[in-house]
């Protein structure tokens, strides 16, 4: 059975700011997609998002998101199947400090209520936007779910400790994303789903731990959105369940 024709769609999840804008202003940038669907949390900044539709017009569809919320991912849902599904998601949303949650720095300082947190965000909410865009695919579309995730949620490379609920939500996402690969050989064969470390990158989330960073790996958002869209288009099918980082190698789970 041929492919399912592709749908010149796309959609980045937590494209307000960070990584996740600077995804979006690639993927405009390039004449792969004729429309960008960026979500953004319920009353997150905008300035990027409205800069960027000004530039671009409709290609580019703005959608307010709480990626926790049912309901939201039932109305994209619904977009999505109005559209025959899209081509690429780039989940991008997640936390690893918000006002009352820090990273923990030993066994002491774990909550249940910070560790619900991070698990509902960082690895729920992914698999259950992979729900959602699956579920609005045909079963031969070729396309890519690809989910940022972090080289801390490797778990044969955890050599300093620390950050248990980061570290955990991350190697969870990991499970999830090489599950749903498995599972994918039979139902869409020729979907691939990708676990990616994006590098340490000049964000709001790394801003508090930037002193720890080595000369030279930090990187700029646009730097980092570059390598991620590299690292998608090389990936097809038969690498699918891969945790890769940003330069294509993979990281051992």
């Amino acid at each position: 059975m041929p492919e399912a024709k592709a749908t010149g769609a796309c959609l980045v999840v937590g494209a307000s700011r960070g990584i996740g804008l600077a995804l979006a202003a690639a993927l405009l940038a390039g004449d792969r997609f004729t429309r960008v669907i960026a979500t953004h949390r319920p009353g997150s900044g905008q300035t990027g998002l409205q800069s960027l539709r000004r530039r671009h017009g409709e290609r580019l569809h703005r959608l307010e998101l709480e990626v926790t919320d049912p309901r939201g991912l039932e109305d994209l849902g619904d977009q999505l199947q109005r559209i025959g599904g899209i081509d690429l998601a780039l989940h991008v949303a997640g936390i690893l400090h918000e006002p009352d949650l820090q990273p923990e720095k030993s066994l002491e300082d774990c909550e249940p209520r910070s560790l619900q947190r991070l698990f509902e965000v960082n690895s729920i909410a992914p698999l259950m936007m992979a729900r959602t865009v699956f579920a609005a695919q045909g079963r031969q579309q070729r396309f890519t779910f690809a989910a940022l995730s972090a080289m801390v949620g490797s778990i044969a490379d955890n050599r300093l400790g620390g950050w248990y609920g980061y570290r955990a939500s991350k190697a969870a996402l990991n499970q999830f994303i090489k599950t749903l690969a498995i599972e994918s050989r039979r139902r869409y064969p020729n979907a691939t789903v990708l676990a990616i470390h994006p590098g340490t990158t000049d964000t709001g989330l790394s801003q508090p731990f930037q002193r720890n960073v080595a000369p030279g790996r930090l990187y700029s958002t646009a730097t980092t959105a570059e390598r991620v869209l590299e690292v998608v288009r090389q990936a097809g099918p038969e690498s699918s369940g891969h945790f890769l980082n940003w330069d294509g190698t993979v990281i051992p789970w």
